[in-house]
């Protein structure tokens, strides 16, 4: 406390007190701009990566986004539902069907319907149908402000089989049934999952959102192959080479596969993470696609069999739910044991 020297100096730049002479008075020495210090080391207001704030607008990344297809199909759908609403009272009108074939399934006391399509479990030809869809109105309205196209998508360039392309192979858009004939073709080929086309989907509106890129009549297989194969990777346990993929596209090489596989993650950013909660959005959203274009999953009635496996899974749940409740009763009954706080009356002499 006495001592007339200090250990502590100061590390300020600007202030920095002269060991030789204890009288003189603080020099406060000019600021040094980096490239004169020589430190590159960036602020950190300047390593944010802007990227990273537009992140809940991804809607590949982000559970709250909007997914992309259901917002480009809004336009075809309400023009729909006028043409349906049309016919539908023209129908009723003219009495073409009989009423009953224009009646819904609901479940009643005696009977319940379902569909055999849930988040955990989605139904195969279903969930493609739908992705197919999805994929039909991203093509169908897309942008069309000159965005940047990628080489290795392109099927002029890179074609997936010897035929010739026609000159005007980026004019017609693809119809509903060749994109779904495209896609059910790998799936059944490669023995995918109906999940492995869910995670595909998230894929393509990724590489659209990162690459800013739109999906066209000229890449629109290669970009959908890219994104099968990258999610049959990610998802499947065993998963599809590259080399199987050009046992079923004979005309394609292991070469070209892996250059695809290879642009298409680094246009991802390597990015291949699907939360479950984005997982189960787009689930959701491709049925309310599939409302909207009144294609919807077979509802059939409740089996026995069917009864006896959901009775089966909830009495598990339930077991699940008592151990917990259970679990939680034992750690809240450690404090009846304690001692009851007794006041006792103060005695003042």
């Amino acid at each position: 406390m006495g001592n007339t020297t200090s250990c502590c100096v100061s590390s300020s730049p600007k202030l920095r007190r002269n060991a030789h002479s204890r009288l003189e008075s603080y020099r406060p020495e000019p600021e040094l701009s980096r490239e004169d210090t020589g430190c590159n080391l960036q602020h950190i207001s300047d390593r944010e990566n802007i990227d990273d704030l537009n992140m809940e607008y991804n809607p590949s990344d982000h559970p709250r986004a909007s997914t992309i297809f259901l917002s480009k199909c809004q336009t075809d759908v309400r023009e729909k539902r006028k043409s349906l609403f049309m016919n539908h009272l023209t129908h009723i009108l003219e009495m073409k069907h009989p009423p009953g074939q224009m009646r819904r399934k609901y479940s009643s006391c005696s009977t319940i319907f379902l569909d055999d399509n849930t988040v955990s479990q989605p139904n195969l030809k279903f969930t493609i149908k739908c992705v197919a869809l999805a994929i039909y109105y991203h093509i169908k309205n897309r942008d069309t402000d000159g965005r940047m196209l990628v080489d290795i998508f392109d099927e002029k360039l890179h074609p997936l089989s010897k035929s010739e392309v026609p000159l005007d192979y980026d004019k017609h858009d693809p119809e509903q049934k060749q994109i779904y004939r495209f896609v059910r073709t790998l799936f059944s080929a490669a023995q995918l999952t109906a999940e492995c086309a869910i995670v595909t989907l998230v894929y393509l509106e990724r590489l659209l959102t990162y690459a800013e890129i739109d999906i066209c009549p000229s890449n629109w297989k290669r970009i959908v192959l890219g994104a099968i194969l990258l999610a049959s990777k990610v998802w499947d346990d065993q998963a599809v080479w590259n080399v199987d993929y050009c046992q079923i596209l004979k005309d394609i090489t292991v070469e070209d596969m892996n250059e695809l596989e290879r642009q298409f993650l680094e246009l991802l950013q390597f990015n291949i993470n699907v939360p479950s909660s984005v997982y189960a959005k787009y689930y959701f959203d491709l049925r309310s696609l599939s409302e909207a274009n009144n294609l919807s999953c077979p509802l059939e009635p409740l089996s026995r069999d069917k009864a006896q496996k959901l009775e089966a899974i909830s009495r598990l749940s339930d077991d699940k739910y008592k151990d917990l409740r259970k679990a939680a009763k034992k750690r809240s009954a450690s404090a009846d044991n304690l001692a009851a706080v007794q006041w006792v009356p103060a005695i003042i002499s």
